[in-house]
């Protein structure tokens, strides 16, 4: 009997433990300025942290958000075995500016909705940088792990604060967007602004761009095979719901616009050849042959720039081809982390 109620309270404590690291915090970076010039007022920056760190915090890794992502849709990604695991490194899940937890046109006092300055993400880089250094007392990160938009910010991390890191991981992400890309993003953009213009609702522009997002985030071949012509109309409205309660056009426009505008030459002077040359960190670049949203291209020429290890996810997944395999997912970032 004394043991059982021995690791019932274990298990209590340790569940206490748990939820108690994965809590939304957040740091007052007070008058924050940015790249262009403008400032955000009384900026914060949420995030959460996993993990024990050791003496010298020396095996932290960071992990920005995504696209419209908060630092609570990376709990379930982070944690003893899963795919950055807590029991090995401390990690701190940051909420990108836009996202609607951090500083955000949907949550800014005094510059809120079209009055919120324009960001970008070496912006969304050097408010982390800022959080580490200043809140956390963090000198030097172990790695960092994003994707998506999240893994635009990691190239940009590796450029901008080269000697920061030792290990960078970026999914799905890319150091220049294509042509391509920004045709996707604009027309995501027009859909928002006419939106405004027009004084639809809020809600009624999201379901216009996220129909759109819809289409574009798996390939023609994963959508057809997992969706009924039948069920289009059920499977858009559990979209709509869920981009409702996650989204504000405001702050999809924001961070569209920081994407859109997200180039690691431009302090190079336009040439990629210099930017790679500025990265010290060991990479690691995770890429999908059939992402439509994010071209694969320009990340693997930039691997090849900086000698750094790839995979490739060959599925019919697109842009969420590292979910459809998270079995190997993991293996490949495990490795990579661990070695």
């Amino acid at each position: 009997m004394n043991t059982i109620i021995k690791i019932v309270i274990t298990a209590y404590f340790l569940f206490t433990s748990l939820v108690a690291q994965s809590e939304q915090h957040f740091a007052d970076l007070g008058n924050f300025k940015l790249v262009s010039g403008e400032i955000i007022y009384h900026c914060k920056i949420g995030y959460r942290t996993f993990g024990t760190p050791n003496e010298d915090k020396s095996n932290a890794i960071l992990y920005p958000t995504w696209f419209g992502g908060k630092s609570a849709s990376l709990v379930n990604l982070i944690g003893p075995g899963k795919l950055v695991d807590s029991d090995k490194y401390f990690v701190i899940a940051v909420d990108a500016l836009g996202d609607g937890v951090s500083s955000s046109p949907s949550n800014c006092e005094y510059q809120s909705n079209k009055n919120f300055p324009k960001i970008s993400i070496k912006d969304m880089v050097n408010s982390q940088y800022k959080l580490l250094t200043e809140h956390l007392g963090i000198k030097k990160l172990y790695g960092m792990i994003g994707g998506s938009m999240g893994g635009m910010q990691v190239f940009e991390w590796i450029v901008s604060y080269p000697d920061f890191m030792e290990k960078a991981i970026a999914y799905v992400g890319s150091p220049k967007l294509t042509s391509f890309d920004l045709i996707l993003w604009q027309a995501e953009l027009n859909a928002i602004e006419e939106g405004w213009k027009c004084n639809q609702s809020d809600a009624e522009i999201v379901k216009t761009v996220a129909a759109i997002q819809e289409l574009m985030v798996r390939t023609p071949a994963h959508v057809i095979e997992k969706t009924k012509p039948e069920d289009v109309e059920q499977m858009l409205a559990s979209t709509y719901d869920t981009y409702s309660k996650n989204f504000n056009s405001y702050n999809w426009a924001a961070q569209l616009k920081a994407m859109m505008s997200h180039d690691i030459t431009r302090n190079f002077g336009g040439s990629i050849t210099k930017a790679a040359k500025a990265v010290k960190s060991k990479l690691f670049i995770i890429v999908s042959s059939t992402d439509l949203i994010v071209n694969s291209n320009p990340a693997l020429k930039f691997a090849d720039l900086v000698d750094a290890d790839t995979y490739v996810f060959e599925n019919n997944c697109g842009h969420l081809a590292p979910g459809c395999e998270m079995d190997k997912f993991k293996e490949v970032v495990q490795d990579f982390f661990d070695d």
